[in-house]
């Protein structure tokens, strides 16, 4: 019984040895080089090593943050400024594609904005863009909380 525990804690003492990290690295005492001390929770050592994999069904990661928006429709509370909202954002999502739409209810009105600008100077540039098809003439730069997609 006693040889089985010295195996296992000789097996435990070799694997922990093995297991050699940048805190382990950084902190191990070297002739002519200064001293590291690195002070960190428990949980962070336990992350380390561990290879995350990304999932292709996961949603995206976004993080919210203050930017810009276009405002292409703003409309009031009824059932007809509903419709109109989202055919808007549709007419949007066909001209152009590569732009986040969002038709939302913000009481008292309903609302269509475009884009995710963390600058006025992105969102002006936009917006240009959106006037020059001459199908949205009403369009104009909102302060809001925008999306920002971390990959």
């Amino acid at each position: 019984m006693r040889y089985i525990l010295f195996i296992f804690f000789v097996a435990l003492g070799l694997t922990a040895s093995a297991q050699r990290n940048i805190v382990n690295e950084l902190q191990q005492e070297k002739v002519g080089e200064g001293r590291v001390t690195i002070h960190q929770d428990a949980k962070i050592d336990a992350l380390l090593g561990s290879v995350y994999v990304k999932s292709d069904d996961a949603e995206p990661k976004i993080l919210k943050a203050r930017g810009y928006r276009i405002q292409v429709y703003a409309g009031n509370n009824s059932r007809v400024a509903r419709t109109e909202a989202n055919e808007v954002a549709e007419k949007i999502k066909m001209e152009f594609p590569e732009i986040p739409v969002y038709a939302y209810f913000q009481p008292p009105r309903w609302l269509c904005r475009v884009g995710d600008y963390r600058s006025i100077e992105e969102a002006d540039a936009a917006m240009r863009r959106l006037k020059a098809t001459g199908n949205f003439k009403e369009v104009s730069i909102v302060r809001e909380q925008i999306n920002i997609p971390i990959d």
